[in-house]
């Protein structure tokens, strides 16, 4: 076993991945950079900045492989290739801004040396140009320079041919590399394993994937194709590392966190083999029971995944051909939906899970589950003030599309199932019942949070929201609908409640109906044990938060306004900071974002929930809940002559933990 020490530029590199003598061993994952990023890692290397060294495998050994996500198939090596084993986000995103990759389009600014991903506004500027257009194999050089020269650049033209030379350089900048020679692979995922820990930190599903690839080369496979079996139901989130949690809990009987991945690396290969048997019996079960009895089309109206965990070990560990009874399937369901309802999954999911794959084995394993959830004589119901102040991040989301579908709302443009209007990135399509472009040139001054209520959410296609919505009230259009499609959808019947003047009426009768058909829609399912009606007590309003956008003056800020024991807190937050951190979460690492005179933490945890600690609470949400979030307050800014003036005292008592689905929410004590 030897180790070489090497360098080799830009454009070796890139041709030699084209080339497929520089390939991905099954052990990497998968590539996850983010187009900040990529323009990063490129102005790195425009200004000579050091970007790291790179790792790689060389063995005549068979070796499983994983495509690269370059954008086009890698031609049959001629010479033995070289596996790489650290690196493979910046070579792959190198290789992208190099070939032109649609979705690696950076662009530079040759008058302020900035780069970012292309955009219209950058399209329409004279001032910035491609990347790919200098450093590219058909790049001229002359023309343009003498385009930027009539592009009234605060420049010199001998500034502008240097740094118009730095750029075409990226192509020359040298990497030094390190090439393993003759490693086992079992050792080569071992030093992959202390290599990216040591790096951008690895998921604990990497170092399970890691460990397995090694152990039984083409494992990785299999889970790809599952996850894909299921991806082509609309299941899509069912991923790898879905279905690598799965077989840790199906692996797990003791211990204080079942979830534990140790346990999954220092099974047997047996051991393992039966586990992975298990979690495809369960999911073979559970995903038609999904889609034929609750009516859920896809993952991406399901809050929390890890609700599913219990139900595929349970129907894993019968026996195929066993029969479940009747009452226990529709008992099993009912939970489902019940810890949906009451986020059981929202904050330290492991622990729940723990306590809910332990009770499976007990005589009666639904009433064991429910009791967990503190469901022990009665059953749930909602009530309107539950959907109070909910938006599309709220877990009521689903359960106002399956009130639809349960009572067989159509889309009221192609009078398909409302189904049939879920998007190519697998989630329901919906719109608002009263436009918010109408809404907000009211006298009456809704508010962002009102209008975008989950109260004043429709489930029907793009194509209804624009050529039958667009932006008119509901009272110009609904006329359209018949009564049938209008009583399925829980739209009220009152003409007053469809004009914008009785908009905050319309939300109060229609939570009214969405709360009976989603408590109808429970009942379906509520076990005969369960025979205390139950209604859920009023309790006094103790917390609140609110995020917010405001624009105005060349300035953006992002407002958190919180309430909590009686207090209020208000802060500014400077958007770019935010989303830095965000992209930092993205990675694994954590950050602090400036506020006010002081920071405030953000942390990543292996599952990727994203905290951040904020005044009175820590929130937690998935990157993609924040991304969201983020999105939908600059989506519907407001003018900053408007915004609260900041209130950011340091808070005294103990933060508490509130979960990014409630923003917007009064949550009771």
């Amino acid at each position: 076993m030897a180790v070489e020490r090497t360098n080799r530029d830009v454009r070796t590199l890139i041709t030699q991945i084209a080339a497929g003598e520089i390939m991905l061993p099954e052990i990497q994952r998968g590539y996850v950079w983010k187009a900040s990023q990529v323009g990063r890692l490129i102005e790195s290397l425009y200004r000579g900045y050091p970007a790291g060294s790179l790792l790689f495998w060389k063995t005549g050994q068979h070796a499983e492989t994983r495509g690269a996500a370059i954008g086009m198939s890698q031609a049959l090596p001629s010479v033995m290739p070289l596996y790489l084993l650290d690196g493979q986000q910046r070579l792959t995103s190198l290789f992208r801004v190099l070939t032109d990759h649609a979705e690696a389009q950076v662009v530079f600014n040759i008058e302020t040396e900035a780069f970012q991903n292309q955009s219209a506004a950058t399209r329409r500027n004279r001032k910035w140009i491609k990347v790919y257009d200098v450093v590219g194999p058909d790049s001229d050089m002359f023309a343009i320079h003498g385009e930027l020269k009539e592009a009234g650049l605060a420049v010199p033209d001998s500034e502008i041919g240097r740094r118009l030379s730095a750029l075409q350089k990226i192509n020359q900048r040298d990497f030094h590399m390190e090439v393993l020679h003759d490693f086992e692979y079992e050792e080569v995922a071992d030093i992959f394993v202390r290599v990216n820990s040591g790096g951008r930190a690895l998921k604990t599903t990497d170092l399970a994937l890691a460990t397995l690839s090694a152990r039984t080369p083409g494992f990785l496979g299999q889970l790809e194709a599952e996850s894909a079996r299921w991806a082509e139901h609309g299941y899509g989130a069912l991923d790898v590392n879905f279905l690598i949690k799965a077989l840790t809990l199906s692996l797990s009987t003791t211990g204080k966190r079942l979830a534990s991945v140790a346990k999954l690396t220092a099974a047997s290969k047996e051991t393992v083999e039966a586990g992975w048997e298990k979690v495809q019996r369960g999911l073979t079960r559970v995903v038609p029971l999904l889609e034929q009895r609750l009516m859920i089309p896809t993952t991406a109206l399901v809050p929390s995944l890890a609700a599913l965990y219990p139900l595929i070990l349970y129907y894993g560990r019968r026996q195929e051909g066993t029969e479940v009874p009747e009452e226990v399937e529709s008992g099993l369901l009912y939970w489902f939906l019940a810890a949906t309802a009451r986020n059981r999954y929202g904050g330290a999911s492991d622990t729940a899970l723990t306590q809910d794959i332990r009770t499976l084995d007990a005589e009666s394993p639904v009433a064991a589950l429910l009791s967990n959830l503190g469901i022990r004589e009665g059953g749930i119901s909602v009530t309107a003030s539950d959907l109070a102040g909910r938006n599309h991040q709220s877990p009521y989301m689903m359960f106002c599309y399956l009130a639809a579908a349960h009572a067989g709302a159509t889309d009221w443009w192609d009078g398909g199932p409302i189904s049939g209007s879920v998007d190519r990135s697998g989630k329901p399509q919906y719109s608002l019942v009263h436009p918010a472009t109408k809404l907000r040139i009211h006298g009456s001054k809704y508010s962002t949070t009102e209008i975008n209520e989950l109260a004043n959410i429709v489930f029907v296609s793009e194509q209804t929201a624009k050529n039958m919505i667009g932006s008119r009230s509901p009272a110009a259009y609904m006329q359209s609908v018949s009564a049938g499609d209008r009583a399925a959808h829980a739209i009220p019947n009152d003409p007053a409640v469809l004009e914008p003047e009785g908009y905050r009426d319309f939300l109060a009768a229609r939570r009214t109906l969405l709360a009976e058909r989603i408590t109808t829609l429970l009942n379906q399912f509520r076990p005969a044990f369960l025979t205390t009606d139950f209604t859920a007590a009023e309790t006094s309003v103790r917390q609140s938060l609110v995020l917010a956008a405001y624009i105005g003056a060349g300035r953006s800020v992002l407002v958190a306004e919180a309430e909590a024991d009686g207090q209020s807190w208000t802060v500014w937050i400077d958007p770019a900071d935010f989303e830095a951190a965000l992209d930092a979460a993205a990675t694994g690492l954590a950050s602090d974002v400036p506020v006010g005179d002081e920071t405030a933490p953000m942390r990543v945890d292996d599952e990727g929930s994203v905290t951040f600690g904020l005044g009175p609470f820590v929130i937690r949400g998935s990157l993609d809940q924040w991304r969201t979030t983020v999105k939908d307050a600059f989506e519907n800014t407001q003018p900053l002559a408007d915004c609260p003036e900041p209130n950011d005292d340091q808070w005294d008592a103990e933060p508490e933990e509130f979960l990014l689905s409630d923003t917007g929410v009064r949550k009771s004590g």
